[in-house]
């Protein structure tokens, strides 16, 4: 690391079998602590009008429709091969990445901000026999007093960083807590504006499933973009066992990729690599998603 300073939408039908994905989203240095806490006064005012609806995060519902694990074998490949180096995963979920991660003998913790999503992984873990530590927290305001070898925020969770600010502080985060010569990767959407378009027109089904505790599931979709705040106005509709139950806001903040380059870079990280894929694929125009390993 130089010295200057999820979730969610990868979707599965499970009648066909065939992912999709359902959205395709998108010298900065806190110079002085009155920036940080102007920031951190802001942070509930400017992300009100902005969400993701509780129902997204019911954690049955979260589990059922995200059973892929192609990020998994690729954030694998890039761990440490020390065992005893210290992970942390950032916007964690449910544990999805964490528990596969701890049951190869890592050393990691998993963040996130909603309590639901953690009990659900502490049942996981405990399942499994596993010990990891689960940390109820907002990324942008971390503060763990500890130093670790690599740092990751999978799952497009970044695209929930709605405001420049959001982002510039989750990364001040992640440098404040990353060992010198860590690596830090996170992966997001490409933004594909002709996707947006098409699907702003109509409802398009996103996934059909069937949760552990018997729901029957049908989530269809519609979309808006505002081109001022670069976020994709997204509503969710929810069928469960064949009623509609309700709309859940699933908004997200695209990031292009000369911006989020550069963003990164403002805020001190060198990007070593830059893919398109979780295969490692080079990252070129069609790329569906952007990963960057950085440090």
């Amino acid at each position: 690391m130089q010295k200057m300073s999820g979730t969610l939408l990868q979707t599965r039908d499970e009648k066909t079998n065939k992912r999709s994905n359902a959205i395709y989203g998108t010298t900065y240095d806190l110079v002085c602590s009155s920036r940080i806490i102007t920031s951190l006064l802001k942070i509930n005012k400017m992300n009100s009008n902005y969400k993701v609806g509780d129902l997204i995060y019911d954690a049955n519902i979260y589990d059922g429709m995200n059973t892929h694990i192609d990020d998994l074998e690729f954030y694998k490949r890039w761990l440490p091969e020390n065992k005893d180096a210290r992970i942390l995963e950032l916007c964690c979920g449910t544990g999805r990445l964490t528990i596969p991660i701890a049951k190869d003998g890592y050393d990691i913790s998993g963040v996130d901000h909603t309590s639901s999503m953690l009990e659900q992984a502490k049942i996981k873990a405990s399942e499994a026999g596993l010990k990891v530590e689960f940390i109820e927290a907002d990324i942008r305001t971390l503060d763990l007093q500890k130093k670790y070898d690599f740092i990751f925020i999978p799952f497009n969770s970044i695209h929930h960083l709605y405001q420049n600010e959001d982002l510039f502080m989750a990364l001040n985060a992640v440098k404040n807590h990353l060992k010198t010569g860590g690596l830090f990767l996170l992966d997001c959407f490409n933004p594909n504006i002709q996707y947006i378009v098409e699907h702003s027109k109509k409802q398009t089904k996103v996934a059909e499933y069937t949760t552990v505790d018997g729901r029957d599931i049908l989530i269809m979709q519609i979309m808006r973009y505002e081109r001022k705040t670069q976020i994709n106005r997204i509503e969710w509709h929810y069928f469960i066992n064949g009623e509609f139950d309700s709309i859940q806001n699933l908004d997200m903040r695209l990031f292009f990729p000369q911006e989020l380059d550069s963003y990164l870079e403002w805020n001190g990280f060198k990007i070593i690599h830059k893919f398109g894929s979780f295969e490692e694929e080079v990252f070129y125009d069609n790329s569906d998603k952007q990963i960057f390993v950085c440090q």
